[in-house]
């Protein structure tokens, strides 16, 4: 009976498979954190156009410049916050790409070692087909011999 097919490398694939696993749950929450920068981003917009919209005053409606002014300066800290919030959606995005390689690279070597797993799968397959014929030639071989010595010795 043939040896059964071992592949040696096989903790190599599992730490392999592993690290691909980290690297989708780090791609994950690197996803989830430009989304939530993102939503940063529509928050602040959001405020900006509600404090756009306050500004407005009614027909013949006396203007508050006090309250005029706090907007402005209201405005001018949102629109600060703006531009960070958006310089933090383009670092998550940056952090998503970097995420994305890694993920790439982690699956491409996996598939590496998963590759020459069922090369010598098949390798061993094919050996134990070739022994196993082998085998059974010399067990037709010694057959022939067998019952072709005893027809002759009657």
């Amino acid at each position: 009976m043939a040896a059964r097919f071992r592949f040696r490398l096989a903790s190599l694939l599992r730490v392999r498979v592993a690290l691909e696993e980290e690297a989708k749950r780090r791609l994950a929450l690197a996803v989830l954190a430009r989304d939530r920068a993102a939503a940063r981003v529509a928050e602040l917009r959001e405020t900006q156009r509600q404090a756009v919209e306050s500004r407005r005053t009614g027909l013949n409606e006396a203007v508050d410049l006090d309250r005029w002014r706090a907007t402005e300066r209201f405005l001018l800290v949102i629109e600060r916050r703006i531009a960070q919030a958006q310089e933090a959606v383009r670092e998550a995005e940056a952090r998503v790409a970097e995420a994305r390689r890694a993920l790439v690279k982690a699956h491409q070597d996996q598939l590496v070692l998963q590759r020459l797993k069922e090369r010598r799968q098949e390798q061993h397959a094919l050996e134990v087909l070739r022994e196993e014929t082998r085998e059974m030639d010399e067990i037709a071989v010694l057959r022939y011999h067998f019952t072709h010595s005893g027809a002759s010795n009657r």
